[in-house]
């Protein structure tokens, strides 16, 4: 099938679920990422899911409004759970199995993360969606993919966002900005592109595991980066621009 990477992780953030909308969840988004997740199981791929909470609960947006930052973080690890159960319904939805892990004890909902049944999870052809982050307040989603990552022993992240990859400027804001093909680990932190944050990418660097960045919103991305095909900006590499 050409496929390139049999186990991958996915980090979507909360905003990727809102669609259109200002707030909550678009089932259109969950729909559509369900059937690219179902195509890419399809073909043997083994997925684990990381999913943000901000298009719920945003714990850092709400700390620098005066909450206490440790409870806006719980809050917003518990957004994300909400994401994840939605996933998780789309996916059943269409007959593919998935189980839900949460970092803090849910039994009613979710089970609890443990390392090797996610692996086990994984091994039987079912999607894991992580859900409540690390568990711990002042760390980001981000961290929670490359530390699931690792754990997991994932050959790459798949980072989907809006944009088709890393620029070296806004190309919003500018025509002439350029796209890297490959970005080290290194030039991704000391120029703080903010791929992921700074904890995640040293993660990532240590236990050396590629990032793929690209553009969510194009149709059949998911797949032909499981390909390998150059579908954005890969961060474990040279520095290389198209």
């Amino acid at each position: 099938m050409g496929i390139k990477y049999r186990r991958v992780l996915l980090k979507l953030s909360g905003e990727a679920l809102m669609g259109g909308l200002g707030y909550g969840i678009d089932a259109s988004i969950v729909q559509d990422i369900a059937a690219e997740v179902a195509e890419v199981v399809g073909d043997g791929v083994q997925m684990a899911i990381v999913v943000g909470g901000g298009n719920i609960f945003r714990g850092i947006k709400a700390s620098a409004a005066g909450m206490d930052r440790a409870t806006a973080d719980y809050i917003g690890m518990i957004a994300t759970v909400m994401n994840a159960m939605t996933l998780q319904d789309g996916l059943e939805q269409i007959g593919i199995p998935t189980r839900v892990q949460t970092a803090i004890a849910m039994q009613e909902v979710a089970e609890p993360y443990i390392r090797r049944r996610a692996i086990r999870h994984l091994e039987k052809g079912r999607v894991v969606i992580f859900g409540a982050g690390s568990g711990n307040p002042f760390f980001t989603t981000d961290t929670t993919a490359a530390l699931r990552a690792a754990e997991i022993d994932a050959e790459v992240i798949f980072k989907a966002t809006k944009v088709d990859g890393i620029y070296d400027s806004d190309p919003k804001t500018n025509p002439n900005a350029r796209r890297f093909q490959t970005l080290t680990y290194g030039h991704v932190l000391t120029h703080d592109l903010r791929v992921m944050d700074s904890t995640a990418i040293a993660l990532c660097k240590e236990n050396n595991i590629p990032i793929m960045v690209f553009d969510l919103t194009v149709r059949g991305n998911i797949h032909r980066a499981v390909k390998g095909e150059a579908v954005g900006t890969i961060v474990g590499g040279s520095c290389e621009v198209s």
